[in-house]
């Protein structure tokens, strides 16, 4: 028999003793499993720390939008544990305990209504309940919210009254019409998205197979000299020393959760692909703003070590207020920390800010009651790293900016960031109607993300109308190269599909020539 390794521990011996003539593969499921056991319990596991904990058990929403209701969100509410699970943070225990996967890779298109999946089969019921066919012969039920919408082509007049969708289409296994003789006669139009939306039920089964997600395995910190390449998800991912995705469908899970933190550090860093001269999104002002952020971001070596001639003055955090946070504040902690691997010698403070920044968590961080220490009940997490820091406020922007809670703003070590903010939607423009002119008073970047193009130029337009010519435009929207790789569905209407951060665009407050605007 061959001899053992000197590194091979108690459970591999006695897997390798209890059955001498096992496989290859039998051994090394063990040691694999083994190896999962000891980095939950070894002395280096992080779930120790009060900051890691609270990595393990942070909740996400699949949608964050103001105009949709996730499935996911609402598995969050239900089943914590079991969504926590679907996207991959789980337990060794659970991974351990579930010998086979729900479903196999090559088995995971099923219809809604009858997925093995308790989730989707609910998803289906709520999609039917809510959803209305986009037929033209139905009469209008809505104004239409873009020129895609399919609910532009009815009218008020038409000879059927609004109906449900009933039917779902046996291509993508979504339901989609209110019958089979509409679906068919509008098969044309539903053609456009049916890959899509079979891509979208793919991943959404994927998250429940039960399988191990290797692509939610995050590396840490790496060495200054190893330069980061953010020309695309590609060569950013192999750049990072991330573990090779070689599945389309695992890329596209991996982008769904990495697209908040990266969005941000791709339009920052110095080496971003956002560039004056490449590819002329950056203004001149969005060159002026982001190089004050830069000097701050990549400082130069101060010879600071870790003895007492080594001490040298730490300069503030940066802070990143990041408005109308939803889904974004409850990422894994995980995921937030990549912002600051890209950023070693600086520190961050993440702030969210927004009435719905801790929907689905109230079990994990019950509110703090307002104390005079703590006037507007912060929850503060100073524990996640040495260099991130994160606090969350269920608290409107304009209410704490009127406060002077954040002041003095300094465009050296401040940013907003908006994720999906729907400033021109008409069923929230209203929310930051006192919150956009006090954003440009501050005179720092503000950079928003959107769903879609339409999206994104509504917000634009909304933005102009309202602050007149009070804005600089820091970076031309366009499409967003760390946008997420997965497709998100609407449930109140299935034909209605956007990703996450599609598209990116900045601006701030107009400067007049102050001596401030010519010191950067």
């Amino acid at each position: 028999m061959r001899p053992l390794d000197p590194y091979t521990c108690q459970a591999c011996l006695h897997a390798l003793k209890s059955s001498p003539r096992a496989s290859r593969s039998v051994v090394f499921s063990t040691r694999l499993n083994a190896a999962r056991r000891h980095l939950s319990t070894g002395p280096n596991d992080r779930s120790g720390d009060a900051g890691a904990t609270q990595i393990r058990t942070q909740g996400f929403q699949d949608i964050p939008g103001r105009r949709t209701i996730s499935s996911l969100g609402q598995t969050v509410k239900n089943d914590p544990t079991g969504f926590r699970t679907a996207l991959g943070f789980r337990s060794n225990h659970s991974i351990e305990s579930q010998d086979r996967p729900l479903l196999k890779p090559n088995n995971l298109f099923h219809p809604l209504s009858s997925s093995p999946s308790p989730d989707m089969r609910r998803r289906a019921a709520f999609i039917k309940q809510n959803a209305f066919c986009p037929h033209p012969d139905h009469r209008q039920t809505r104004l239409p919210t873009s020129p895609a919408d399919l609910e532009a082509r009815k009218s008020a007049t038409a000879s059927l009254p609004p109906q449900h969708v009933s039917f779902e289409c046996p291509d993508c296994g979504i339901p989609v019409s209110c019958s089979e003789e509409h679906w068919a006669d509008d098969y044309e139009s539903h053609l456009e998205i049916c890959d899509a939306l079979r891509e979208i039920n793919e991943d959404d089964h994927d998250l429940r197979s039960g399988r191990f997600f290797p692509e939610f395995e995050y590396p840490g910190p790496q060495i200054e000299e190893a330069m980061v390449n953010m020309t695309n998800w590609d060569t950013f991912l192999y750049s990072r020393e991330f573990e090779a995705i070689n599945d389309e469908r695992s890329l596209r899970q991996a982008t769904r959760l990495l697209t908040y933190p990266v969005t941000i550090g791709s339009v920052l860093h110095e080496l971003s692909p956002y560039n004056h001269k490449r590819d002329g999104r950056l203004t001149v002002e969005g060159l002026k703003s982001l190089s004050a952020l830069r000097y701050t971001l990549h400082p130069p070596r101060t010879g600071g070590g870790a003895d007492i001639k080594g001490l040298r003055l730490t300069p503030p955090p940066i802070r990143i207020f990041i408005l109308g946070a939803r889904a974004e504040s409850s990422l894994p902690r995980e995921v937030w920390v990549q912002l600051a691997y890209l950023f070693p010698r600086v520190a961050f403070h993440l702030v969210f800010i927004g009435p719905e920044s801790m929907a689905n968590r109230d079990s994990e961080f019950p509110l703090p009651e307002r104390t005079p220490s703590n006037p507007f009940g912060a929850i503060v997490e100073d524990r996640i790293t040495s260099n991130l820091k994160i606090s969350t406020f269920v608290e409107y922007y304009h209410t704490l900016h009127k406060a002077g809670h954040f002041y003095p703003y300094d465009p050296y070590f401040d940013c907003f960031m908006l994720f999906h903010p729907g400033l021109g939607h008409p069923a929230s423009s209203h929310e930051w109607a006192e919150t956009v002119p006090q954003l440009l008073e501050t005179k720092v970047p503000i950079l928003v993300t959107g769903y879609t193009q339409y999206d994104m130029e509504r917000d634009i337009e909304w933005v102009k109308e309202t602050v007149g010519g009070e804005m600089d435009l820091l970076l031309e929207p366009g499409e967003n190269r760390f946008r997420s790789l997965r497709w998100d569905l609407n449930d109140f209407d299935p034909q209605d599909i956007s990703c996450g951060n599609w598209g990116v665009w900045a601006f701030r407050g107009k400067r007049y020539g102050s001596p401030v605007s010519r010191n950067f």
